[in-house]
């Protein structure tokens, strides 16, 4: 018998693949949460989904507790994965191929402050608990005694995972999305010329670069520390590596690149911009990441 709260089931797809890949950081992974928390849902008896009074919650709650479990066992799989490890980058909304039979989760996915490069990263810094109340109830607005529901706590510890998860978000305002394109832009046309004293002068002098190849793609192991030492690894790039074509791009709700090689992105870069100037890089190369990018140029 066909479900009658198909539709309004179904309409709950894309704040479920906004929710797993924010306590992911892996769309593909956000996918098949959301596959199994849909495949426990038609699991119920005809009975028990007609008890479920919103299925939007209950459906938020099943996936958020399969993102607790992953996230459990992230650190050991993480321990296994070959350089450092980034969340996967997604392109920005606009510059998806349109159409009704795109199945990609990228293309569901709210491009906002919480999801842009260095949000993530933070985030993947936090405990699993920790991770979980925040963006359940910082930035989905559930209340604690819903993330109590989710975590296996009391509202009040959830209050408290939350309040630490929050300590270690900067919440001071950035540069506005024109001027980081416009340093993002100036940092392509050097690295396009050769020109590392210009490289230098858009980079903080404390700025980092991470790379993740994942042991499938070459990349520095080791993030790079300091703007001249950076710039001097991106001459290298240039003079060494293949000759790729460089693009502008949102990567994650902000202004990025990425490198072209015979009409495929092998690779995406994200920013993070302070008084001008580059603070971090995180070089996405693992194909694995990138697949959500391989049909557009």
């Amino acid at each position: 018998m066909t479900d009658p709260r198909l539709s309004e089931v179904i309409d709950e797809r894309r704040q479920l693949i906004n929710l797993a890949y924010r306590m992911l950081g892996s769309l593909g992974e956000a996918e098949d949460v959301v596959q199994e928390a849909y495949a426990r849902w038609y699991s119920l008896s005809e009975r028990q989904r007609r008890e479920v009074a919103v299925p939007g919650a209950w459906l938020t709650t099943v996936a958020s507790r399969i993102c607790l479990d992953l996230l459990d066992s992230a650190r050991a799989r993480r321990e296994r994965y070959v350089g450092e490890w980034i969340p996967e980058p997604v392109p920005g909304r606009s510059e998806w191929v349109e159409g009704p039979a795109s199945a990609d989760p990228a293309d569901r996915v709210t491009l906002d402050e919480s999801i842009s490069m260095a949000f993530l990263v933070v985030l993947d810094s936090m405990t699993p608990a920790e991770r979980v109340a925040f963006i359940l109830h910082d930035v989905f607005r559930y209340s604690f005694a819903e993330v109590a529901d989710v975590v296996g706590r009391t509202p009040a510890a959830c209050r408290q995972l939350a309040s630490s998860a929050r300590r270690r978000i900067d919440t001071s305002r950035g540069p506005s999305s024109t001027e980081r394109a416009e340093v993002v832009r100036d940092f392509k046309r050097a690295w396009e010329t050769k020109d590392i004293e210009a490289l230098i002068g858009l980079l903080d002098p404390q700025a980092i670069a991470t790379a993740d190849g994942g042991g499938l793609a070459l990349a520095f192991l080791d993030p790079i520390n300091g703007g001249e030492q950076i710039a001097h690894a991106w001459m290298e790039i240039a003079t060494h590596g293949p000759a790729v074509t460089l693009l502008e791009r949102t990567v994650n709700g902000q202004p990025g690149l990425v490198a072209q090689l015979e009409g495929i992105i092998v690779s995406v870069y994200a920013f993070d911009i302070a008084d001008g100037r580059i603070t971090r890089i995180w070089a996405i190369r693992n194909p694995e990441k990138l697949r959500a990018w391989t049909m557009r140029g």
